[in-house]
C-alpha cells in the first residue's frame, strides 16, 4: 500500500515479495556495521523479518518502516519509517539505503516526508532517533531534519551505546 510521495520517491508498505530486496540491504557492510546483524541469512529469514517486525508494526502501531522505490527507475533502494521501540519513550525515525543510492539526497527527501507525515497524518507530537556513535553520514542527516544530539544511550541486549537525538525543547 502507497504510504507517500515525494518529487523522486514512493514510499510503500513491505510486503513478502520485497524479501530479496530486505535480504540484499540488510545485509550491507554497512548496515551490519551501523545497525547489526539481525539473522537474515537466506530469503525465508527476511520473509520472516517482513512478517513479524515489519507488518506487524503496520497492524500494532499504524506505522512502521517503508520501502523507498525511485519514481523514475521504479527501483527499490532503501526503507525508511517510524518505529516504537520498547526502550524509548518516543517514537523514532529510522532509514537505510543501499550504497548505489547514497550521496544524492534520497535519505534525507524520503526521511523529512516521513517526519511531515508523523506530525500531520499520525499526530505524533514528538519524533526522535537514534544511531550508532560512529556513524557520520547518518549524523547530519539527522542534524539536516533539525535533530540535535541530547547525548547517548544504551541500546539494549548490546554491549554499547547509541546517540540519541531529538527535537530542540
Amino acid at each position: 500500500m502507497s504510504i507517500l510521495e515525494t518529487n523522486r520517491l514512493t514510499l510503500n508498505q513491505f510486503t513478502a515479495e520485497d524479501a530479496p530486496f530486505i535480504y540484499t540491504l540488510m545485509n550491507d557492510p554497512d548496515w551490519l556495521r551501523f545497525i547489526g546483524d539481525r539473522n537474515i541469512h537466506s530469503l525465508d529469514d527476511a520473509r520472516d523479518f517482513i512478517q513479524n517486525r515489519l507488518i506487524a508494526n503496520y497492524e500494532k502501531f499504524g506505522f512502521g518502516f517503508y520501502l523507498v522505490t525511485r519514481k523514475d527507475t521504479g527501483e527499490p533502494i532503501g526503507m525508511c519509517g517510524l518505529v516504537k521501540r520498547d526502550f524509548l519513550d518516543d517514537v523514532d525515525i529510522g532509514y537505510a539505503f543501499l550504497p548505489q543510492a547514497r550521496g544524492q539526497g534520497f535519505a534525507f527527501e524520503a526521511a523529512k516526508a516521513v517526519m511531515a507525515y508523523a506530525k500531520n497524518v499520525l499526530h505524533i507530537p514528538r519524533i526522535v532517533a537514534i544511531t550508532d556513535v560512529d556513524n557520520v553520514r547518518s549524523i547530519r542527516l539527522l542534524e539536516k531534519l533539525g535533530l540535535y544530539l541530547q547525548g547517548q544511550i544504551p541500546y539494549p541486549g548490546e554491549n554499547t551505546a547509541v546517540n540519541l537525538f531529538a527535537p530542540k525543547a
